[in-house]
């Protein structure tokens, strides 16, 4: 039988690839609204992370997406991600 192929997503923290279902969608809405998405399948523009604090933190100094989003994101929607992300740890 053949294996199905695993898609790979490059973390935009520490920029590892690893497979899509491993990592975090942080995702910009049509209506240009920033937020993360668990399941993957929210319409937009999207950008992974791995699931700890230290990734978002390297992605947010670095400003990597807003780069990848292409839209400025506001300091309290990177709190409630980081509080997000630290409920499931």
């Amino acid at each position: 039988m053949k294996q199905k192929k695993v898609p790979l997503r490059k973390c935009n923290g520490c920029g590892a690839q690893k497979p899509k279902k491993e990592l975090v969608r942080v995702v910009r809405s049509p209506e240009g609204a920033v937020s993360l998405d668990r399941t993957g399948k929210k319409p937009g523009r999207g950008a992974y992370v791995c699931p700890n604090a230290d990734c978002l933190a390297k992605a947010k100094k670095a400003k990597r997406l807003e780069r990848v989003l292409e839209c400025t994101i506001p300091e309290d929607v990177y709190a409630e991600m980081e509080e997000a992300l630290k409920d499931d740890a």
